[in-house]
């Protein structure tokens, strides 16, 4: 990976961070060198969630979702958050696992 995708990278984590932290959950980025390939890419306060974070014009949900389902801890939803440049951004998970935690909360 270059180096400008990389700090594309860095941005978008950081914006993640802050868009988390606005709606007051505690947010840092997580720094990739201190984790294995299976590192979220921001360690947050949301039980339960693995969040990989991306930055792109182009992107393979699919591939993103498989890519984080295979890092995430097996107790954990894996949530993609991403965006285009100047878009806003969107959570996309597996529909099976976004029904069971509603089904969760309703079920409280």
């Amino acid at each position: 990976m270059g180096k400008l995708s990389r700090e594309k990278g860095k941005r978008g984590e950081r914006e993640v961070v802050a868009l988390l932290k606005s709606r007051g959950f505690e947010a840092r980025r997580w720094q990739q060198f201190r984790g294995g390939g299976d590192s979220p890419d921001v360690i947050h306060g949301m039980t339960g969630f693995f969040i990989e974070v991306k930055l792109k014009q182009q992107l393979n949900l699919f591939d993103v979702l498989d890519q984080a389902e295979d890092e995430k801890p097996d107790a954990e939803v894996a949530l993609i958050f991403h965006r285009k440049d100047k878009k806003r951004w969107l959570v996309t998970l597996d529909a099976g696992d976004f029904l069971d935690t509603i089904k969760e909360l309703y079920d409280d």
